[in-house]
C-alpha cells in the first residue's frame, strides 16, 4: 500500500512558507472575508484510504465545483440532449464572458463557464420536483453526508451582485435557450454555488468520477462512457482559461471554484481536494495549483 502522507506533508511546508498566498475573491461580498492563511489538502484512494493535512476538514464554499456535480445530476437525467444546448469546447476566456455567448447564438463553449452552468441549472429546474432540495439531497447522497447545505449568506450575496450573471441569464433567454424565468434559474444557480463543504466531503463527491460512476455507497449514477466524457470536460475546461496550463503543469481532470477549492482525480486510483481561497491572476487557488503540481511531479501520478 502507497503511504501518501509523507508527500502531503512535503506540500504542505512548501505551501505554507511561501509569502504570496494569492488574492481572495473579492466581488462576491461573503468570499471576501476568508482568511486566506487556510490550506488543506485531503486525498481519497479508490480502495478506501485517505490521507490529509492541515484545514482539511473546514467548511468553505465550493461555487464552481459544484457545476460538475449538477452536470452530473444533469446527465443521468437526460443523458445527451445536454449536448443540443450547451457545447463541450475550452473557451479560452473568463468564466463569465459575455461576448463568445452572443457570437455563438446563445450556445454557451462548455458546462463550467457561467452561462453552460445556468443551461444546466434550467434543465434540472425543469425536470425536479423541488429543485434546490433534490440538488442538495443528490450532493448529500453521493457524499453519504446529511451534513452538507447551503450557505444561505453566500447565496443572498452572489445574488445582490450578480450583475454579469444576470446579463449572461437574460442573453441566454433571448436567444430562447432558458426554459424557466431567468429569476428561478438564477436562484438554483446562486444556491448551487453557495453549498458549503470540506476538502474530505468533495473528495468523496468526486469518488464516482474515479469509480467508473458509482459513488461511495456502490450505486451507479453514471454510465462509464458519461464518466469519461466529464472527466475529458474536466480536464479540458474545468480551470477556464487556464485549463490547458493545468494539464500540462498537473496532467489530471480536475475542478476549480472562486472560493479556493480544487478537485482533481486519477481514475481507478484516486481523489485530491485542496483548499486555499487565495487566488492567482486566473481565478484559482494559487496555494491549490502548486500544491498539485507538486503532487503528480513527486508521485509520477497522471494521465500521461
Amino acid at each position: 500500500m502507497r503511504n501518501f502522507q509523507p508527500i502531503l506533508k512535503e506540500i504542505y511546508a512548501s505551501a505554507t512558507n511561501l509569502k504570496d498566498k494569492g488574492t481572495v475573491a473579492s466581488y462576491i461580498p461573503e468570499l471576501a472575508i476568508v482568511d486566506k492563511q487556510n490550506f488543506g489538502i485531503h486525498l481519497r484512494t479508490v480502495d478506501g484510504h485517505e490521507y490529509a493535512i492541515g484545514d482539511y476538514n473546514k467548511p468553505f464554499s465550493i461555487q464552481s465545483i459544484s457545476k460538475v456535480l449538477s452536470l452530473t445530476m444533469a446527465t443521468s437525467l437526460v443523458g445527451n440532449k445536454i449536448l443540443k444546448r450547451v457545447n463541450v469546447e475550452p473557451s479560452g476566456h473568463p468564466f463569465n464572458q459575455l461576448a463568445l455567448l452572443e457570437i455563438e447564438n446563445g450556445i454557451p463553449r462548455n458546462p463550467f463557464i457561467n452561462a453552460g452552468a445556468m443551461v444546466i441549472a434550467d434543465i434540472l429546474v425543469s425536470r425536479l420536483q423541488n429543485p434546490k432540495e433534490d440538488f442538495l439531497n443528490f450532493v448529500r447522497e453521493i457524499t453519504n453526508d446529511i451534513s452538507i447545505h447551503f450557505n444561505e449568506s453566500v447565496a443572498y450575496s452572489e445574488k445582490v451582485t450578480g450583475f454579469k450573471n444576470y446579463a449572461a441569464a437574460n442573453l441566454l433567454k433571448s436567444f430562447g435557450n432558458l426554459e424557466n424565468d431567468v429569476d428561478v434559474v438564477l436562484d438554483f444557480y446562486f444556491h448551487q454555488c453557495s453549498i458549503e463543504m470540506t476538502c474530505s466531503q468533495l473528495s468523496k463527491a468526486f469518488y464516482l468520477f474515479a469509480n467508473k460512476g458509482k459513488c461511495l455507497r456502490n450505486v451507479l449514477h453514471l454510465t462509464e462512457s458519461q464518466v469519461k466524457r466529464i472527466n475529458a470536460l474536466m480536464l479540458t475546461c474545468g480551470f477556464y482559461d487556464e485549463a490547458g496550463e493545468f494539464a500540462f503543469e498537473v496532467g489530471l481532470p480536475g475542478k476549480s471554484g472562486v472560493g479556493g477549492g480544487i478537485v482533481a482525480l486519477l481514475p481507478h486510483d484516486f481523489i485530491i481536494t485542496t483548499w486555499s481561497p487565495g487566488l492567482n491572476v486566473n481565478g484559482n487557488s494559487k496555494l491549490g495549483m502548486q500544491a498539485l503540481e507538486e503532487f503528480t511531479t513527486k508521485t509520477q501520478l497522471s494521465i500521461f
